[in-house]
């Protein structure tokens, strides 16, 4: 096995000779980043540990399990006060998931008709001043209403195309 490694460093370590020569650099080359190059040694070579580690996938909303939507009960309608220096009263509901978890979930849009025991549908998506809401209902959805009287980006809303 040291055999097959020892045959692979010279791939690892820079030629010498006149294509390594600092007048065949280009103009803006950094001859000090270039000594600073950082090799694996033979011992990292051997352990396998020459190459980067890939960084596992963590979820931003991880009671979803990895599906886009999720149906759920509404435990309790809220209005929240978001973080400094905002200031409004945000809607709020706590929903439990089909998979037992209860989260706490943003009502996008003005009005709601939302009520304990409504189900709704229930996706991913942060609201940033909203501490620990990580997930947002969808509009037009199942018992959840669309928003009335919407014009622009109406299907984010789940509102009807105005009769004309």
């Amino acid at each position: 096995m040291f055999k097959s490694v020892l045959n692979r460093v010279p791939a690892l370590v820079p030629k010498l000779g006149i294509a390594s020569s600092p007048f065949k650099m280009p103009m803006f080359a950094n001859p000090i980043a270039q000594m600073q190059k950082r090799y694996a040694t033979l011992n990292q070579i051997k352990n396998g540990k020459h190459f980067r580690p890939i960084k596992p996938f963590i979820s931003k909303a991880p009671d979803l399990e990895g599906n886009p939507f999720k149906k759920g009960v509404v435990l309790r309608v809220m209005i929240v006060k978001p973080k400094k220096p905002n200031s409004a009263q945000r809607k709020c509901c706590r929903v439990r998931l089909t998979n037992g978890h209860v989260v706490t979930c943003f009502i996008p849009g003005e009005g709601h008709n939302l009520q304990e025991h409504n189900l709704v549908l229930v996706r991913g998506g942060r609201s940033q001043d909203l501490p620990g809401v990580k997930y947002k209902i969808v509009r037009g959805t199942l018992d959840c209403a669309g928003v009335a009287n919407r014009q622009t980006a109406r299907s984010k809303y789940g509102a009807k195309m105005p009769k004309q």
